[in-house]
């Protein structure tokens, strides 16, 4: 593995799974050539922990502002007021994670598209990337609601020709890549790369690797051979090493893109003072 060369664009690692062995599994991610971890944001409740480790490590833990669609609940205008005050308060490196989610409830879909529109305006405001969650999922007539389509309408209706971002956790079609791609955004490929039947086996090996970025969404979606354990940070290169095989690439050419991919992301736009 080249040593501090893979960036992990999305972890949890702030979650109170790791809080038996927090630093330990740091360490792991250190010594398995991690450079950075990006931090999504999920509500008020996960700023503190977050903080704390951008904090300790901060030319490693990269902090994200934003609020999780699946946080979106009666009280999320209170949450975005939360959001936008810490955004004016100090750099963050992107508005996330935010979006659509359509698996677990349909309850608070006109208030999760609210709430992507005004956090959209923020990443506008501040000219930072975004960090998408987009999941979808079966209505009341069990037909399926696609988060994506109606994730990427919204992007679009914004207008903001600069804005750019990571689909993270893709899953989708080839031809949802192709739109995501074309919206201007890299593709968060993750442990479902490595599922036996995860689908991204049918589009990667169309999509080019500079629009590609690598991501655990750790402690959750653990790669084979972890697959259904808690997964951590230093296993994106179980991911990489897959990305590299579907796309019949050198391991090396995969990392070193891939980092390059994400670090552009964020260098390319301006940090707040």
């Amino acid at each position: 593995m080249v040593n501090n060369l893979l960036i992990d664009t999305h972890a949890h690692s702030y979650d109170e799974q790791f809080s038996p062995d927090r630093i330990a599994m740091l360490e792991r991610a250190w010594a398995a050539g991690i450079a950075q971890i990006w931090l999504p944001n999920c509500n008020s409740e996960t700023i503190e922990g977050l903080l704390a480790l951008a904090d300790a490590y901060p030319d490693r833990c990269l902090p994200m502002m934003g609020l999780h669609p699946t946080y979106v609940k009666t009280d999320f205008e209170n949450e975005l007021a939360i959001v936008e005050d810490w955004l004016a308060r100090r750099p963050f490196r992107l508005v996330g994670e935010i979006g659509l989610d359509f698996y677990w409830d349909l309850t608070f879909v006109e208030q999760q598209k609210e709430a992507f529109r005004f956090q959209l305006q923020l990443a506008s405001k501040y000219q930072l990337p975004i960090s998408i969650h987009c999941r979808s999922g079966a209505t009341r007539s069990g037909q399926t609601r696609n988060a994506f389509t109606e994730t990427a309408d919204l992007i679009q209706a914004h207008g903001d020709t600069a804005q750019r971002g990571i689909f993270h956790c893709f899953t989708g079609t080839l031809d949802e890549a192709k739109r995501a791609v074309d919206l201007n955004f890299l593709l968060g490929i993750g442990g479902v790369v490595t599922f036996k039947n995860g689908g991204l086996d049918q589009v990667l090996p169309h999509i080019g690797l500079e629009h590609l970025v690598l991501e655990t969404d750790a402690p959750y979606l653990a790669p084979v051979p972890h697959r259904g354990g808690r997964n951590e940070s230093a296993y994106v290169g179980l991911v990489a090493q897959r990305v590299a095989d579907l796309k019949r690439l050198p391991l090396a050419e995969v990392i070193q893109q891939t980092t390059q991919n994400a670090r552009r992301l964020v260098t390319l736009q301006s940090i707040q003072a």
